[in-house]
């Protein structure tokens, strides 16, 4: 491709040598480091993503445990404000790696682009403690310093720091550690699904000690130690400077792209409206094709088609994602509006994220279990669509259990309540009242996520792969984008009844009951739909390898030859008829 050669002359001899080093190719990752052996090289390479991964997990879930917080008490916004400035920084974190990995492969090359990323997920990780983040007494030679900046300078300096944040995140993501760095390209389902089960399970205990430990260093007096965020950030960049350096970055393969997945889209569509015509049998995709006035080949044009097909299995997850985007904004509100006192405890608002975790820590080996049985059935078929229909349920019912809740939660007498300097008046009621809508969504989310992983990777050839878990993240960005819509839609149309900044004065259940009612509507329609994907990759791989050029010309040949021997073998034609 033209952009293949936007590279830097450097950069391309780097990655030559990386293909030219690679004695037994695994998911496009060179082999060969100096003098380690093969097996211990893998090992290697797989601990050193695992590290930068969990590295990366630990400055994002810090951010986002008291953004919240942050933005209430120290930047005096609305709680519906707040809420929406934290679901569209954990929207734009979910669609940089889309676009990040599209620059890396066609105009920044990725080695380049990797030192970009860091260094600005290392500036945007340094900014917030230092500038933003509610960490204003520093100690230095026993004096002590207040650093306050302007409510406008700050806000200035704050939104800075989460767009150089989510783009380094974003890089990282995409180019360090994607899923496909994982040398998944030869496992079967069942291996493909137990290791997206224990992946979640590690990225969530993972963040369950992030909550824990961030939230409470935020809240506590000790708010120094909030540096640590970006002392993580350090440690991820010189992990990743040793896989630079030992040539372990991950190098996907370049035979298929998002732009040739929208390219054969738009070509399609625009031949179909301007010729006004369309395929009894077949695809729509089909007009796409060079030998039907497109511009793409067969293979181009069958590989869209088989990502086209998981579309609605994407789209079902819009409003899905949007229910667990209630974690770190209508649930973070009711938790901030409730009394967070126990046995003589204060315990951290972000800290109430960690029953969302339990259940999924707990459901994961129990999930493997029964994969197990289940797939070593040969009698009976097995899809994870069911999971995903039972986890869109549960997220439903959390969201209603939520909005009981909060009618629950008004009932008891307010009290006083300190966070972060800010005297607040409060519900009397226990913070753990609200458990059972965390534990639903974190129910959903043990079933789910590995779920729709499994047949995002599955169910499209090899090569497709990559894109398809593009488009699975854009999907889910558009969930986290729709939440804050969603926001601000029933603040302004109520005027700030169904979402309002202080609670115990406004009608949040009622947003929750919407809400809830749209979840149900969802878990029905993908309901309707989840035989489609049973048998999918079957018929995917069966139709995408048929309609290749030599799979039809074999196809070809066999049918002549078959219609050969019926006449050879006919006694009723002459031997002139014959020929």
């Amino acid at each position: 491709m033209p952009a293949a050669d936007s590279r830097d002359p450097q950069e391309k001899g780097f990655l030559n040598r990386m293909a030219g080093k690679q004695t037994r190719p695994l998911a496009g990752r060179s082999t060969h480091a100096g003098k380690l052996p093969g097996a211990e090289k893998k090992l290697h390479e797989a601990v050193c993503v695992l590290l930068v991964e969990l590295c990366e997990r630990f400055t994002f879930f810090g951010i986002v445990c008291n953004m919240i917080l942050f933005c209430t008490a120290k930047l005096g916004y609305r709680g519906y404000q707040a809420a929406m400035v934290n679901m569209c920084f954990v929207g734009t974190s979910t669609l940089t790696p889309v676009l990040l990995g599209w620059l890396a492969e066609h105009l920044v090359g990725r080695v380049r682009l990797v030192c970009i990323c860091m260094f600005l997920h290392f500036l945007g990780t340094a900014l917030l403690p230092v500038v933003s983040f509610p960490f204003e007494d520093v100690y230095i030679d026993r004096r002590h310093i207040l650093l306050t900046l302007p409510k406008r300078e700050q806000k200035i300096v704050f939104y800075f720091a989460l767009l150089t944040a989510s783009l380094g995140i974003g890089g990282i993501r995409a180019v360090v550690c994607p899923l496909s760095a994982y040398s998944l390209e030869d496992c079967a389902p069942k291996e493909l699904l137990s290791f997206f089960n224990w992946f979640h399970w590690l990225v969530n205990l993972n963040s369950a000690v992030v909550f824990v430990s961030i939230s409470y260093i935020q809240q506590s007096v000790a708010r120094n130690l909030g540096f640590l965020i970006p002392f993580v950030s350090g440690l991820m960049a010189m992990i990743t400077i040793h896989m630079l350096r030992g040539e372990m970055i991950y190098k996907p393969k370049t035979d298929s792209s998002l732009l040739t997945t929208f390219g054969v889209i738009v070509s399609a569509l625009r031949t179909s409206c301007g010729r006004r015509r369309y395929f009894s049998t077949g695809s729509w995709l089909d007009l796409a094709k060079e030998n039907h006035g497109g511009h793409y080949t067969e293979s181009q044009v069958e590989g869209t088609k088989s990502l086209t097909r998981l579309f609605p299995l994407f789209a079902f997850q819009i409003l899905y994602r949007t229910c667990i985007m209630q974690i770190p904004s209508g649930y973070y509100l009711q938790t901030m509006n409730s009394n967070l006192h126990f046995s003589g405890f204060f315990l951290p608002v972000a800290a109430m994220n960690v029953i969302s975790i339990v259940p999924l820590l707990i459901l994961v080996p129990i999930l493997e279990c029964i994969n197990s049985w289940l797939f070593s059935s040969k009698d009976t078929g097995h899809s994870p669509t069911i999971y995903i229909v039972v986890g869109h349920l549960c997220a439903a019912l959390s969201v209603l259990v939520a909005g009981f809740s909060e009618i629950h939660r008004k009932r008891f007498p307010q009290v006083e309540q300190t966070l972060s300097k800010e005297v607040l008046l409060v519900s009397s009621m226990p913070c753990f009242h609200l458990a059972p809508q965390y534990i639903l969504l974190g129910v959903a989310e043990a079933l789910v996520t590995p779920s729709c992983f499994l047949l995002s990777f599955w169910l499209v050839p090899e090569r497709m792969r990559g894109i398809s878990m593009h488009f699975l993240a854009l999907f889910n960005g558009a969930g986290c984008f729709m939440g804050a819509l969603f926001v601000q839609t029933a603040h302004a149309g109520t005027q700030g009844s169904w979402f309002p900044h202080l609670l115990h004065e406004g009608k949040l259940e009622r947003f929750f009951f919407f809400l809830a009612s749209l979840m149900m509507v969802n878990t029905l329609g993908f309901w309707s739909i989840a035989h489609r994907y049973n048998n999918l990759h079957e018929d995917c791989t069966n139709e995408f390898r048929g309609n290749l050029p030599g799979e039809k010309l074999l196809k070809h040949e066999k049918t002549i030859k078959h219609y050969n021997a019926v006449l050879e073998s006919s006694p009723i034609l002459s031997p002139v008829e014959k020929t």
